[in-house]
């Protein structure tokens, strides 16, 4: 499966989009979504940092603990 990766600021807690860095990772079928999440980090520059992951229904969510930044990543069609 492939996926879009958002990578951007916030503020107030929402996505402000001040900046913004894009990526594009692909996964084989049937990956979990720890999986997932790490290969996004992974595509971010990420590797090892700690947050909070929340899934969205169609989009998983990160944001990482001390840092205004969330990370998106969602199905690509």
């Amino acid at each position: 499966m492939k996926f879009n990766v958002e990578y951007t600021d916030t503020f107030s807690g929402e996505a402000n989009y001040s900046w913004v860095r894009r990526y594009q990772i692909e996964t084989p079928e049937g990956t979990t979504q720890r999986q997932i999440m790490r290969a996004a980090k992974a595509a971010a520059g990420l590797t090892g940092v700690a947050g909070k992951t929340e899934d969205l229904g169609e989009m998983l969510d990160f944001r990482p603990y001390g840092c205004c930044t969330v990370l998106f990543v969602a199905p690509q069609y």
